[in-house]
């Protein structure tokens, strides 16, 4: 049991804290990270730049053959390339994240990130966050967890993000793009943000990170047989 590898999936809303404590439990497991919406994200970048609207179906089918995204990890940071250049710190712009549920629920764009994610996750070893991860891209994975947390402390822990990058924010407006964004996410008929049935929910509203990151790590072990 102690070779195997385990496939984790952490799904849950934004900014409920599962990016970080994904990024950390793989490098506590020497796994890889694998940050799906960031994914996502860099297929939305090119739609804005391209000029398209978010409901421009054909236009956004017309970029996907000549897309190509790619996640890297370079001195424990993950890097984005989009088309071979670096967008991470692109992709995190007020703009590309009013834009992504729109253009994540469309299904061809959601199957070309599957089949890479799929690819990516062969060998097992592999820590994937975002939204449908559990239920639909590894409904077998080895371990599955679904965070929560409460809307002021999401909204809390994004305008620190913000900060951190010099963007100024006002916390309420905050707190109604995650609403808007939660109803989006949950309502679209592709892929919805959804618990899976056998997901561990972990309520991180009062959780430091450590913490959060602590709790999965101990039940992978559990998992491995060295717990």
């Amino acid at each position: 049991m102690g070779h195997k590898k385990l496939i984790i999936t952490i799904d849950g809303p934004a900014a409920s804290g599962k990016s970080t404590t994904a990024k950390l439990v793989a490098e506590r497991l020497g796994y890889l990270h694998v940050d799906t919406g960031a994914m996502y994200r860099a297929v939305t970048l090119k739609v804005l730049r391209a000029g398209l609207a978010t409901d421009d179906r054909r236009g956004i089918l017309a970029l996907l053959p000549s897309t190509r995204v790619e996640l890297l990890q370079a001195s424990g940071a993950l890097v984005v390339l989009l088309d071979g250049l670096d967008v991470t710190h692109d992709i995190r712009s007020h703009e590309v994240t009013r834009a992504v549920s729109a253009v994540s629920s469309v299904r061809e764009v959601r199957e070309a990130m599957v089949r890479e994610q799929r690819r990516m996750a062969e060998d097992g070893g592999i820590v994937l966050e975002g939204r449908d991860i559990g239920t639909i891209v590894f409904p077998n994975a080895d371990l599955k967890f679904f965070m929560i947390a409460g809307i002021e402390a999401r909204a809390r822990r994004r305008l620190a993000e913000l900060r951190i990058k010099g963007i100024q924010a006002d916390v309420q407006q905050l707190q109604r793009e995650i609403e808007e964004r939660d109803r989006l996410d949950s309502t679209r008929a592709v892929s919805p943000l959804r618990k899976a049935q056998d997901a561990i929910v972990v309520d991180t509203s009062e959780m430091t990170i450590e913490e959060q990151v602590e709790f999965v790590v101990r039940i992978a072990h559990v998992k491995l047989g060295q717990g």
